[in-house]
């Protein structure tokens, strides 16, 4: 057996050229005016973030541009190097040096960067995000699902690019031309099979092809479905909820349902958000969200009850209740352009704010002795009135309670650098008058001041329990 028979089919099949990447029209012309941006030296973002399914050409568009342009590729994945002393040392350094190999500069590639956790991966999330900002290449990150509540940053520094799973007619053309470059007997069932067997990967389909090609000397139906079987795929939440909305049959619905790992709850979000894009038919749509509701109906009952054998009533209601309302095949196969749920958008923007707002709420609540919901009720929003009217007096308020700055800023978003300045220069007046009544005890003969103390005097009479705001407020007055 000669040496180009022992190469993977799928890296002698790589595309070399653009045009060779399946597929994709508008991610290639996306990605190629970005790369253009940067070769003239005026890029928008200075990063691309390419999304997709697996197989659906990403890694080999990005080969196919650098090998087309000219331009040398440095490699990570990021699941790999998951430190950001690894980032650091060899993405950050590399991307700032120039190419060893070619002359017009090079592509620094971070793969999978969905896979970085940011418990066991600390700091490595950041460090990408300091490569996107200092760097003097371009910066390509891919990844399957980038719609991780810890991307966002990400997303934000870097230009979308998005690669939809392949159609069955777009890889069966693929695993045709293989076919023929290899002088492969295949029949067009088998082609078939094997196509509709990759859900759109087009890397699995070559694999099961060559399988199937060199156990058997020939691809045949039968030879296909031997020795090949069926796969549990996990898709990202955009097309399980495109497969439930274009599902014929209530079993495909539901069946679309388990690849993901999405909640009940965060899917039934993610069909609220996009229904009204694909069932345009105003029928369809009200039977839909009839369906969609009593699901709604159902898990919150859960939640309230506990009785968990709801649970299968909700999910067929939101998977298959809501595919079968939608008739009108007008719409119902049509794509369109899906979003993130903006609920869950607003749920992940507001999360450092509801953090700041429980802490200052325990806080409220040590010094009122009341309970938290309390806090949060009534006495947070007349801090809200007292620190957007009076900001010296809030000062005082957030010295005495020992504030935060980010429970300042919450509670006064016009007045709060302000208040925070206020703070300060009151912590140093503090400081100056007890250094001073310091100063004053030491003199012999002079008159003793009572010293700021640290603790509460117990059981002593006049012996003063103020401290903090309380002692600068008397020691004012008198």
């Amino acid at each position: 057996m000669s040496l180009a028979r022992k190469i993977p089919w799928t890296v002698k099949y790589r595309p070399r050229r653009v045009d060779e990447v399946a597929d994709q029209e508008e991610a290639k012309e996306l990605f190629i005016k970005w790369i253009d941006s940067w070769l003239r030296g005026r890029p928008e973002k200075r990063a691309a973030l390419l999304y997709g399914p697996p197989g659906s050409g990403k890694n080999s568009l990005v080969e196919a541009v650098a090998n087309e342009r000219g331009l040398e590729l440095l490699e990570m994945n990021a699941s790999d190097y998951r430190r950001s002393s690894d980032i650091e040392r060899v993405a950050k350094l590399s991307a700032r040096g120039g190419s060893l190999t070619r002359a017009r500069g090079k592509i620094v590639v971070l793969d999978e960067v969905d896979g970085i956790s940011t418990a066991a991966d600390l700091g490595a999330l950041e460090s990408i995000l300091d490569l996107v900002r200092s760097s003097s290449h371009p910066v390509v990150l891919i990844a399957n699902d980038p719609w991780d509540p810890k991307l966002r940053d990400l997303r934000d520094a870097c230009l979308m690019i998005e690669f939809r799973r392949l159609t069955k007619t777009v890889v069966k053309r693929v695993l045709g031309a293989i076919c023929s470059s290899e002088k492969l007997v295949c029949e067009d069932d088998a082609l078939d099979f094997i196509a509709e067997r990759s859900e759109g990967d087009l890397r699995s389909a070559i694999n099961d092809l060559e399988a199937v090609g060199e156990g058997f000397g020939r691809v045949t139906l039968s030879s296909a479905k031997a020795l090949l079987r069926a796969r549990d795929r996990d898709l990202n939440i955009f097309e399980v909820v495109r497969k439930i909305l274009m599902s014929k049959y209530a079993w495909q619905a539901r069946e679309a349902s388990t690849q993901t790992d999405a909640s009940p709850d965060e899917l039934l979000r993610w069909i609220h958000e996009n229904l009204p894009r694909q069932a345009q038919d105003p029928e369809d749509l009200w039977r839909a969200y009839e369906a969609l509701s009593r699901a709604d109906v159902y898990l919150s009952r859960i939640v309230k009850s506990g009785s968990w054998d709801l649970l299968a009533y909700a999910v067929d209601l939101m998977t298959a209740g809501v595919a079968l309302s939608i008739k009108n095949y007008q719409y119902k196969f049509k794509w369109v352009k899906y979003s993130f749920p903006e609920t869950l958008r607003l749920v992940a923007r507001t999360r450092e704010a509801r953090q700041v707002r429980e802490d200052l709420a325990k806080l409220i609540a040590s010094h009122l002795k009341c309970s938290t919901s309390t806090a949060k009720s009534e006495v947070i929003p007349l801090m809200k009135v007292i620190f957007d009217s009076n900001p010296r007096y809030s000062a005082r308020l957030a010295l005495g309670l020992n504030m935060s700055e980010s429970m300042v800023r919450y509670l006064s978003e016009r007045n709060g650098d302000a208040i925070v300045k206020l703070v300060e220069e009151l912590r140093r007046e503090l400081a100056k008058t007890g250094a001073e009544r310091r100063g004053s005890a030491t003199v012999p003969g002079a008159q003793q001041a009572p010293v700021l103390s640290k603790k509460p005097a117990r059981g002593k009479p006049g012996g003063s329990a103020s401290r903090g705001l309380d002692s600068f407020s008397k020691s004012s007055r008198g």
